[in-house]
């Protein structure tokens, strides 16, 4: 009895009938949710623009925009697939249940993006940094190309991208370069002691008012830092807006060099007490 039952029931699903009534009843659904599905992706992607360009006019800042428009998109593209889910013919109710139970054990397994995320959002409403600002978090230096959900993007100045987790931002020093609008250059130039310092000190200050990349005001400092074995350790601080900071440095450390040729100052190399000129 149970053998002829499990033959006439594996029979019926196999019929021809009932194969092409669920194919009449099941494939325009599944065409009508791919199609909903396409369509639905296709609008979303427009809405990003559109979404975009709204915020860009209602001068939403760029740190915020791309974090907006990502949670916006999510949302929109879960609730499609639910809906094209839906068009199937699958019960949302049990599919509500079963999408809780994977997010609870994927929460589980994903503490650490969660604890990023967590991290993104204090980014975002705390604003130790924006986009564009010249940072450094730990040995990672560069400027804030994006802040997103999980990680803000660095570029160096050797246009090296650097990902860096959101939750290592929050969790160690953020040195903000551009906080301010300037960073002070920390150079250090070498003299003998014979030099006159007072006027080495007025020739520095001369010509770091003739470079294009050095602020005047605040004011650079130049002070005497300490003394080696073979020479005197000065100390020059000049300001410079954020984003020439490399540049600035180059331009001064050629023009303090030129300056030494200029005035015939000696330097002491480091194999004896000997003095020797500096070429141009």
């Amino acid at each position: 009895m149970n053998e002829s039952l499990s033959i006439e029931t594996i029979s019926k699903y196999f019929d021809i009938k009932v194969l092409t009534s669920l194919a009449f009843e099941y494939i325009p659904r599944m065409l009508g949710a791919v199609l909903i599905l396409w369509i639905g992706f296709k609008l979303i992607k427009k809405l990003d623009g559109l979404l975009s360009r709204s915020l860009e006019r209602f001068q939403v800042s760029d740190t915020m925009r791309p974090f907006i428009i990502s949670l916006i998109s999510t949302f929109a593209k879960i609730v499609l697939v639910l809906v094209a889910v839906s068009i199937i013919g699958v019960k949302l109710s049990g599919l509500v249940a079963i999408f809780a139970a994977m997010g609870f054990a994927i929460g589980l397994s994903l503490q650490g993006s969660l604890g990023n995320f967590a991290s993104g959002i204090l980014i975002l409403f705390l604003k130790p940094y924006e986009v564009n600002d010249w940072i450094q978090v730990g040995d990672s230096f560069g400027r804030v190309e994006e802040i997103g959900i999980f990680n803000s993007l660095l570029i160096t100045p050797g246009n090296k991208t650097l990902i860096v987790p959101n939750a290592k931002i929050t969790d160690y020093v953020v040195t903000n370069f551009s906080k301010k609008g300037m960073v002070r250059l920390e150079l250090n130039v070498h003299i003998p002691y014979s030099e006159d310092f007072p006027k080495i000190k007025t020739l520095i200050e001369q010509e770091l008012k003739l470079l294009d990349n050095v602020l005047n005001e605040p004011k650079p400092e130049i002070g005497i830092e300490t003394f080696d074995s073979h020479n005197i350790v000065l100390a020059v601080r000049p300001y410079v807006e954020p984003d020439q900071y490399w540049q600035a440095t180059f331009d001064t450390h050629k023009a303090i060099k030129n300056l030494f040729n200029k005035n015939n100052v000696k330097v002491a190399y480091s194999e004896g007490v000997e003095l020797g000129n500096i070429g141009a």
